[in-house]
């Protein structure tokens, strides 16, 4: 032991020969170390992105450790849908507002539950994959390594004795120790190669892990998207009824001096048609439309100008008034005065009619 320590030290000091391994062994090292490191780093990572409360991570961690089942925990989705649904009840779930609360913590629910398969999913495909290498297969080659270092260091401290024996017998003594020294050095060399060149395996059963992570994560995203489109779709089709109920009420307790005056109501972002501010009646626009209910014959494009608008997302019409739209496809829009300002007439050739602003692109 003492000519362990007195090798190793005289190696930090330059002052001692070291048996060097050849180049493919140590290409094999390094790449074990970098595996290793970069191993360590995705992990982490990912633990980050699959729970970005820290204080979450340590308890998962510490439950793990102590070998117990994981208590399940709230997602943030389901926590706002359960927040969602308890405001509707209190504001009642027959009003508008109510209504949406409802529909908006519905898709949360299914969002937050999504993301629970999600984070179950990717934990066990990937997650556990990695963490096994780390704590298995990494601290195994990490064990040899070091017994190798000692069987190198011994083989060295032999060498060492060897060159300064002087006589017969002690160098005699001396060749049978290197001898024995070098055949251990040379078996715990071909272990920790083997082990070594498992890493190759590893990147396989690594590889096959990542692809099943990223197809986890691209349903995920499919599903959260589909979520949202049904709920726009939802919300798209009932914010006409909303809008149109409250603007006829509001015309019907109107004060007769209030009614004189036509409603000037436009988006700000696209021309207007102007107004006769003496009677109800909207230069080119029939009373249809400030009444609340449309006629796409009877709507014409105002005098002021129209824009050119790209459709985002495939959308359905809810009746006769709205005009489906098509990803991708280009429209004309403009805005009549008491509309809704989330609403815009669409023309598509011959076809006419109301489109939601939130499925458009408004182009210049």
């Amino acid at each position: 032991m003492t000519a362990f320590f007195l090798q190793f030290t005289e190696e930090k000091l330059g002052q001692a020969e070291k048996t060097e391994l050849d180049a493919h062994f140590e290409n094999l090292l390094a790449r074990a170390d970098c595996t290793k490191n970069w191993t360590e780093k995705i992990l982490r990572q990912t633990e980050v992105l699959l729970q970005p409360n820290p204080s979450a991570r340590v308890e998962e961690f510490l439950y793990e450790k102590l070998d117990r089942k994981v208590p399940s925990r709230v997602t943030n989705g389901e926590l706002l849908a359960q927040y969602m649904t308890e405001a509707a009840n209190d504001f009642g779930p027959g009003t508008p507002y109510g209504k949406t609360l409802i529909k908006v913590g519905e898709t949360q629910r299914r969002l937050g539950a999504a993301e629970r398969e999600f984070i179950h999913s990717a934990s066990i495909n990937f997650l556990t994959p990695l963490r096994n290498f780390l704590e298995g297969d990494w601290r195994t080659i990490s064990k040899e390594r070091r017994i190798l270092q000692n069987r190198r260091l011994d083989l060295d401290a032999c060498k060492a004795r060897l060159k300064k024996a002087k006589a017969a017998e002690a160098k005699a003594a001396a060749e049978h120790e290197l001898r024995l020294t070098q055949t251990e050095f040379d078996r715990q060399a071909e272990v920790t190669r083997l082990l070594l060149e498992g890493i190759s395996s590893t990147h396989v059963n690594h590889l096959r892990c990542l692809h099943e992570f990223v197809e986890s994560q691209t349903n995920y995203y499919a599903q959260c998207y589909q979520f949202m489109l049904d709920l726009q779709k939802q919300l798209g089709s009932s914010k006409g009824e909303i809008f149109s109920g409250t603007f006829v009420g509001n015309a019907e307790s109107a004060s007769p001096a209030a009614a004189t005056s036509p409603p000037a109501v436009a988006a700000a972002t696209l021309p207007a048609v102007p107004t006769i501010p003496v009677v109800p009646t909207i230069v080119g626009v029939p009373n249809t439309v400030a009444e609340g209910v449309l006629n796409p014959n009877e709507v014409k494009p105002p005098a002021s100008g129209t824009r050119r608008a790209r459709v985002l997302y495939d959308y359905e019409a809810a009746d006769s008034t709205e005009l489906a739209l098509l990803a991708d496809e280009m429209i004309t829009v403009y805005s009549l005065p008491g509309m809704d300002p989330d609403w815009l007439i669409g023309e598509r050739g011959n076809q006419k009619g109301k489109v939601p602003v939130t499925y458009l692109e408004l182009l210049s």
